[in-house]
């Protein structure tokens, strides 16, 4: 089988690779239209439910270590002496 297609000067052309530029081309284009897509749903998509519940966890869980810090300082009995003594002398003003 003859791929080969004779012109008048004596050059010829492979039919077989006449073709193959804008097959790339073509191919090229549909994978930017197919990335182009994936991206436009990438950002247009509604964000994950599970990944705002699992964050809140994690802030509740630091809420309350925080929060337990807060209650051991507060019971100490110097904190305590300290809290007194701003309060008297807010009053007696």
């Amino acid at each position: 089988m003859q791929n080969m297609i004779s012109l008048d000067d004596g050059v010829g052309i492979d039919t077989m690779d006449a073709g193959r530029p804008l097959h790339d081309l073509g191919r090229r284009m549909t994978r930017a239209a197919v990335m182009l897509d994936s991206r436009m749903r990438t950002l247009t998509a509604q964000p994950e439910e599970g990944a705002a519940t699992a964050e809140y966890a994690v802030v509740l869980v630091a809420a309350t270590g925080f929060a337990a810090v807060l209650v051991a300082l507060l019971k100490s009995d110097a904190i305590k002496t300290l809290l007194t003594n701003i309060v008297k002398k807010a009053l007696s003003v």
